[in-house]
Formats: C-alpha cells, sequence, structure tokens
C-alpha cells in the first residue's frame, strides 16, 4: 500500500461512523458522516461497507479506527497492553485486505484492576506526536465513556474509564428523572452547584433522586438538567484526578463536552487544555500512516 498518495481514514464507532481524505500533504477533507456504526451493519455486510468507503476516494489505502476492530465489528484487532505508543499499535495492525488497516485498542491491567479504550488511543497519541500535548502527565477524554489517562514518556500509561455521558443520557431518557433533565446542559451556575457537590461529598446516587424530591418540594435548582450534569462531571473529575496525578489537564473531545470539563476542574483548583477531538484523531491517522509509507 501506498499511503504518500494519500490515505482514507475512518473513525467507526458502536453507533455512527465518519471517513475523511487525508491528502498528500496533510490536507484532509470531510467524505462521508452517517449512522453506520457496528452495530447497524449486518451479518457478513462489512464487504459491501468497506466497498462503499473505497468507492469515496478510489485507489487509496483505508485506515479503520475504533469499534470496528472490537469482537462486534469487522475484525478484531487485539488490544495492545499499556505503556503503548505510536510503534506498539503499529506492530499490531491488523490488515484484512491488501489496501486495508484496523488499528488496535489499547488494554491496562494492575493485578484485578482492567480497562480498555478502543477509538481514543490515536486521538492521544495523535495529540503528542504533534506536540499538542505534552508527553507526561494526566490527559481526559470526554464522552459517552470517559477516559483518563495519565500519559508517560509519549505513550499512553495507565488509565480509567467513568461512564459519566451514558449514565446522563439513560437518566434523561428512562427512569424517574428524566423529564427534569430534557433541557440543554450549559456551564451556568446550576451546573457549577451540582459540579461543585461531586467534587466534595461522595454520595452520588443519594443526591441524584434529591434533584426530585427538591423538584416535589419546591426548592430545587433552576436547571436541574445542568445540575445532574455538573453533579456527574465532578464526580468524575474527582474521580479522574485522584487516579490522573498532579498538573494541567489536557481535554480532548468535543468542544461542548470539553467545556464543562473544563468548567468542573477550574473549581477543582485545576487548569486545563481543550483540544478538539477530530483534529486529533486525524493527528493520529497521519502520524501512524507516515510510519507506514
Amino acid at each position: 500500500m501506498n499511503w504518500q498518495n494519500g490515505f482514507i481514514a475512518v473513525d467507526w464507532g458502536t453507533t455512527n461512523r465518519r471517513a475523511w481524505a487525508v491528502d498528500p500533504g496533510g490536507q484532509t477533507r470531510d467524505l462521508l458522516e452517517d449512522g453506520m456504526g457496528v452495530l447497524k451493519v449486518a451479518p457478513g455486510g462489512y464487504t459491501a461497507e468497506i466497498d462503499k468507503l473505497r468507492a469515496l476516494w478510489p485507489g487509496r489505502p483505508m485506515m479503520l479506527a475504533g469499534m470496528v476492530g472490537s469482537n462486534r465489528g469487522w475484525i478484531e484487532a487485539n488490544y495492545v497492553p499499556a505503556p503503548a505508543g505510536l510503534d506498539a499499535l503499529i506492530g499490531a495492525l491488523r490488515r484484512p485486505a491488501p489496501d486495508v488497516v484496523i488499528v488496535p485498542g489499547v488494554s491496562w491491567r494492575e493485578g484485578s484492576n482492567a480497562d480498555v479504550m478502543r477509538g481514543e488511543e490515536v486521538q492521544l497519541l495523535g495529540a503528542v506526536a504533534a506536540g499538542s500535548a505534552p508527553p507526561d502527565g494526566p490527559v481526559c477524554h470526554p464522552g459517552t465513556h470517559a477516559k483518563w489517562v495519565r500519559m508517560q514518556g509519549g505513550a499512553i500509561g495507565p488509565f480509567r474509564t467513568v461512564m459519566t455521558g451514558e449514565l446522563f443520557s439513560m437518566l434523561s431518557r428512562h427512569g424517574i428523572l428524566q423529564d427534569r433533565l430534557s433541557g440543554e446542559v450549559a456551564a451556568n451556575d446550576s451546573f457549577r452547584a451540582g459540579a461543585r457537590h461531586g467534587l466534595e461529598r461522595d454520595d452520588l446516587t443519594a443526591e441524584l433522586f434529591s434533584i426530585r424530591a427538591r423538584y416535589l418540594l419546591g426548592v430545587g435548582e433552576a436547571d436541574d438538567a445542568s445540575y445532574a450534569s455538573g453533579l456527574l462531571i465532578g464526580t468524575d473529575v474527582r474521580i479522574g484526578l485522584a487516579f490522573g496525578g498532579d498538573g494541567p489537564v489536557t481535554l480532548i473531545g468535543r468542544s461542548d463536552l470539553t467545556a464543562l470539563y473544563a468548567a468542573a476542574l477550574e473549581l477543582a483548583g485545576r487548569t486545563s487544555t481543550e483540544l478538539d477531538g477530530e483534529r486529533a484523531f486525524l493527528l493520529g491517522a497521519r502520524a501512524i500512516a507516515e510510519r507506514l509509507s
């Protein structure tokens, strides 16, 4: 495969898929964004989906990352144990076709503690390779499953996942709080009150029910959705800071999410920098491709 003539980079998740053309000079353009995540691909359907991606920019190799390489995806790319840098990922690439590589995920184990990531590794190592994130120190990747990572010498070190985004999604769609959590979340006074509570106290499940009780008694927050988000993110940040260590925190992800985490980190007395997750992914894809050329 000749990666010097450009390639297609695909971030293929559980529910969504996005593809970009990366030209020989490193410039990028959108090719595709749809809801064809791995859960939507029928058994035996990957051959047709890969052909569709090839047709977007014929003659170019493809780099696939994310859940497409999981045991629920096309072909499993086994986890690389942390600490893991770019060379470790490249050494474990799967090659299901002459013009396709699948980037593996990363795992971490210490005694009975264990964690995994798939997709975030490209963003993390891309940010470090481009100098947009430091090679050592704490990094947080907010999302459905937030990742707190201790980068070590430019490699992904120990990390821990917090199911913050998924919990908020479930609470806002199901159960007794759903009618209180339907509004837009903002880093307002209600958010900061929730984040402060999550940072300072260890009573998350009890405080969640208190949102309903205070509403019924007319003493609740003006914005329960933002309060609940702040409560969850404050708890998330408390867990992450205890795990991730000292120093400024690099936040990588969607700007709406990194802004919320930055607000909670400020309340915790910690500084942070924000980096767009899409940009980090493309930086990582280019760093891998350069080593394949």
